[in-house]
């Protein structure tokens, strides 16, 4: 199921307080939150990333990760909305939306839904929980690296089953 496919789950970056937004979905992303995505799409393409698919939670701080990811790795393709990566989706939902977007796909979510995404695509119990702006790969049902905004880094990434 998993064969041939690269996902790249990202946690939005950092976003506003709740108090200035007037409420948690209507939070945007901070300046530091920008430039976090803007890192990180450096990030991936120094990763050869090539999305297929840009995905993400429809509140405005994912959507405008996404939309950074998208400048930043030259994406001409349209930034999906779905409700199902949302804060409080449910993983397979969104898996099964994910696996049929195409072999390479972005997933801009928020915590506790990516991580707990994560952990459903691998078949585990859990998943480490995700910095902001911090993607995840996860390619041909394997985690693979990790590439962090806050330390300008890409890593190897395992989970514990």
């Amino acid at each position: 199921m998993m064969a041939g496919v690269r996902i790249y789950l990202v946690r939005h970056g950092d976003a506003v307080p709740e108090e200035d937004a007037g409420s948690d979905r209507d939070r945007w992303l901070s300046p530091r939150g920008r430039e976090a995505g803007r890192v990180l799409g450096r990030l991936l393409r120094e990763q050869a990333v090539e999305p297929d698919a840009i995905l993400c939670s429809p509140l405005p701080r994912a959507v405008q990760t996404a939309e950074l990811l998208a400048i930043g790795l030259d994406y001409l393709g349209v930034v999906t909305s779905l409700r199902c990566l949302e804060p409080a989706a449910q993983p397979r939902i969104a898996g099964n939306a994910i696996l049929t977007a195409g072999g390479s796909v972005i997933v801009v979510s928020h915590e506790p839904a990516i991580s707990a995404l994560g952990a459903y695509l691998l078949g585990v119990t859990a998943f480490p929980q995700f910095r902001t702006a911090q993607c995840c790969a996860i390619e041909n049902g394997k985690p693979t690296f990790t590439a962090r905004a806050d330390l300008g880094q890409v890593l190897p990434l395992f989970v514990d089953g």
